[in-house]
């Protein structure tokens, strides 16, 4: 489980075929030895498990699988060598929420339509898949490329999103432009609201 709050850019070292996995070394900030075997962390969305951990003068560096689910439904599959990404540690009982509850499971791709900056925040218009536009509520919550964003304005399949100047610098939405792909992940209660809405008796 997840906030949506980004603390730390990592970036991919290399990125190796293990079978039908992607093996995948990310450097970061974080200290080596607090990063387990096993331990989840949000990769730009994707939640994915660490395998091994080493470090060494400048960063440390975990590995993690990406499996074909992941790979086909995300943008991890375009990741190369030195691409930067999003990272999250995976909640702690005590820690602030100060996002939205994020799971790390990707919904589909979403694709950044146009980008407007002024006073030093940027405006995007996005472009969702069809199937996930109901999901998306003016004032409501997503979760893009890891980051935990309110929704402002609705139109369709695409719906728009105000980047203020500190998670334009905290995270890659700096480097953002129109024509990237972003990972989507809808909220949580309005997947579930939509769900009981299908089952529930006429």
């Amino acid at each position: 489980m997840f906030t949506g709050i980004v603390t730390d850019v990592g970036e991919v070292v290399s990125i190796e075929p293990h079978g039908e996995l992607s093996r995948l070394k990310i450097a970061c900030s974080y200290p080596a030895e607090d990063i387990a075997l096993g331990a989840s962390i949000a990769c730009s969305g994707p939640c994915l498990t660490v395998v091994a951990v080493s470090s060494s003068l400048k960063s440390a560096v975990f590995e993690v699988d990406a499996a074909a689910e992941t790979l086909a439904r995300t943008t991890v599959s375009h990741w190369r060598s030195g691409a930067r990404i999003n990272l999250e540690r995976a909640l702690k009982i005590g820690d602030e929420l100060g996002g939205h509850i994020v799971t790390g499971h990707v919904d589909g791709v979403a694709k950044v339509i146009s980008r407007e900056d002024c006073d030093g925040m940027a405006q995007f218009w996005i472009e969702t898949p069809q199937e996930l536009a109901r999901f998306i509520a003016k004032k409501g919550s997503v979760a893009l490329d890891g980051v935990s964003l309110t929704v402002n304005d609705v139109e369709g399949d695409r719906f728009s999103v105000l980047i203020i100047p500190h998670t334009l610098r905290a995270t890659t939405f700096g480097e953002r432009k129109p024509g990237d792909a972003l990972n989507l992940e809808v909220d949580l209660m309005a997947r579930y609201a939509a769900r009981l809405s299908e089952s529930a008796p006429i």
